[in-house]
Formats: C-alpha cells, sequence, structure tokens
C-alpha cells in the first residue's frame, strides 16, 4: 500500500535524489513514466497546476504522480493551498516533495502522518550505517542483509551511502530467488576481484617487484570502473585479514583454524607466505598509512590511482 503524500527531506541531495528514484521504482514502472508522472519545476510551475495534475485521471497506470524537487520555496509560497489538499489529498494522485528541511512545528508537518510519510535523508554515522544497509535491503527488495554481510560490503565498497544501495541492488539481482544476501554472495560478486588484486599487488610489494606491483595495481582500476571508491577498502580489507592471522599465528594457532575463522577459502599457502614475510609493525603501519589516504581522498587531497600508486613505490623501495 502507498501513501498519498511522501516528503523527502535532507541536505545531501545525492542520497535526497537516490531515495526519490527508489521511491518512483516502487510507485511507476519504467513504461508508466510518459503517462504516469508529471515531474514540476519548482521555480515555474503554479500550485494550480500542481494540483490539477494530482487530479487528472490516471492513463494507462492506476495512479498520477507528481515530483517537485527542491520544494522547500515552492511550500512556503503556496503553504495555505497544499495545507488544505493535505486534508483531502486525491485518492489517485501522489505527491512527493524533496525538500532541504522539514520543520515539525508547521501546520504542514502536523498534517502528513495522516496522509503520507516523511521520509528524512542523512548519511549515516559509521555506527548506524550497517542497519541502514539492513533496512534497505528489505524496503527495496523484500530481502534479508545479515550484519556480517553489512559490515563486509561496507569494507569492501566504502561508506558512501548511495555506493552501497547500489551495490545492494546489483546482490538482490545476483541472490536471485534466495531470501537473504550473505557474506558468500558479497565474497563471491564484489569482493573476489578486488580483494584478490589487492593480494596480487601485496604479494609483489613483497617480493621488491615494483614494476609487477604497479601493473598489478594499475590493472584494478583498468578493469573495475569503481575502484577508484573501493581499492582503499579492498587493500584494508585484505591487511586485517593478515594482521589477524599474524596475531594469531604468533599465538600458536593451526593455519587451517585460522583460515576457517577468517574465511580464508583460496590460496591459503600464498596467504600465510605473505604473512610470514611481514611483520605486525609492517602490516599495521600499512593500514594507518592507507586510513591516511582515504582521508586525503574523501577531503579532495588527492585522488585514488595516484595515492595507490605513491603507496605501492614507497613500500618496494622501503
Amino acid at each position: 500500500m502507498h501513501e498519498l503524500i511522501y516528503v523527502i527531506a535532507g541536505k545531501e541531495e545525492t542520497l535526497v535524489n537516490s531515495e526519490c528514484q527508489r521511491i518512483l521504482e516502487q510507485l511507476l514502472e519504467p513504461q508508466q513514466r510518459l503517462t504516469g508522472l508529471f515531474a514540476a519545476d519548482a521555480a515555474s510551475t503554479p500550485a494550480c497546476q500542481v494540483l490539477d495534475e494530482l487530479r487528472t485521471t490516471p492513463f494507462l497506470t492506476d495512479k498520477r504522480v507528481v515530483l517537485i524537487k527542491n520544494a522547500d520555496d515552492f511550500i512556503s509560497n503556496n503553504r495555505l493551498l497544499l495545507e488544505k489538499y493535505f486534508d483531502k489529498p486525491c485518492p489517485t494522485g501522489i505527491l512527493i516533495l524533496t525538500v532541504n528541511s522539514w520543520p515539525e512545528t508547521t501546520k504542514l508537518a502536523k498534517k502528513l502522518p495522516k496522509v503520507g510519510r516523511l521520509i528524512s535523508v542523512s548519511q549515516p554515522k559509521p555506527a548506524q550505517l550497517p542497519q541502514r544497509l539492513v533496512e534497505y535491503t528489505s524496503d527495496a527488495h523484500g530481502k534479508k542483509l545479515t550484519t556480517d554481510a553489512a559490515e563486509l560490503l561496507i569494507e569492501l565498497a566504502g561508506d558512501e551511502l548511495t555506493r552501497l544501495y547500489s551495490e545492494l541492488d546489483k546482490l538482490s539481482l545476483f541472490a536471485d530467488a534466495e531470501m537473504a544476501i550473505t557474506v558468500k554472495h558479497i565474497e563471491s560478486l564484489i569482493g573476489h576481484n578486488r580483494i584478490f588484486g589487492a593480494f596480487e599487488v601485496i604479494d609483489a610489494v613483497i617480493s621488491g617487484n615494483v614494476t609487477e606491483a604497479t601493473a598489478r595495481l594499475r590493472n584494478m582500476f583498468e578493469e573495475d570502473k569503481s575502484a577508484e571508491y573501493t581499492v582503499i577498502g579492498a587493500f584494508a580489507f585484505h591487511l586485517r585479514r593478515m594482521f589477524n592471522a599474524k596475531i594469531m599465528l604468533e599465538k600458536g594457532i593451526w593455519p587451517g583454524e585460522i583460515a576457517k575463522r577468517l574465511r580464508i577459502w583460496a590460496n591459503k599457502d600464498s596467504f600465510f607466505s605473505q604473512v610470514r614475510r611481514m611483520s605486525l609493525r609492517q602490516i599495521g603501519s600499512i593500514l594507518q598509512r592507507l586510513a591516511a589516504i582515504d582521508f586525503a581522498i574523501k577531503t579532495g587531497q588527492t585522488k585514488a590511482p595516484v595515492a595507490m600508486e605513491q603507496l605501492v613505490l614507497n613500500l618496494v623501495s622501503g
């Protein structure tokens, strides 16, 4: 059952637009958009035309969707008309408004819960991100996302919400009839190539082969267009497993048991060879440098391909 009015509120335009697109996909099939959707320009479309569109009898669909993006000024200029519409919305019309803010004290805000829904969109804090992904997977695809799978996806794909949503859309198709997206799905669809690429680069670094290390790194960027946003996660994921494996080895735990705990299914001998050839201090130092690179990339101080190649060169020469 859909709502008659949706208000999507948030200051991050990319996240707001992503949520708006998700709702549109739920309400209208692509072939229904031509006759079932009216996207109004907030600055030039009169309120009376918006209301007329909402009350227009749907054609080739059971509902008429009217979308107004960046509607803050539109709402301020037409508040009385909208308040009357909120009192009695058209049963075949659906109004979607995207706004920067939605003050709770206004009459519209108080009327909205009776006829629609407020969707507040913001980049969640790191601790909240896995739960947000769990909720998105359930709402958008009717599937369960396990918490450990959500955490692995964040490690491999980064913490940018719209990118994570996109990865989950692909994972939902990949899981097909299965009702849960698991760690296995993420490792198969997303993790394998990225983690293996990081593995190869680190292997070449340990061997002191700068030519091979840089070639393999460049190959990661050439073969995967999203690598610019995910390469840090892939390297950090692999190195964290090395760090944990090193600690367990030093405690005398058998490699087979370590592999089981850390979910290392392939290239076990090569993985433990890497671990044995690096000290705990070296692995930890690289992880710290990756964190610094991640911050520099997010703050616009550098680009991933440049920063990662500099890191590789420094590691080999150092």
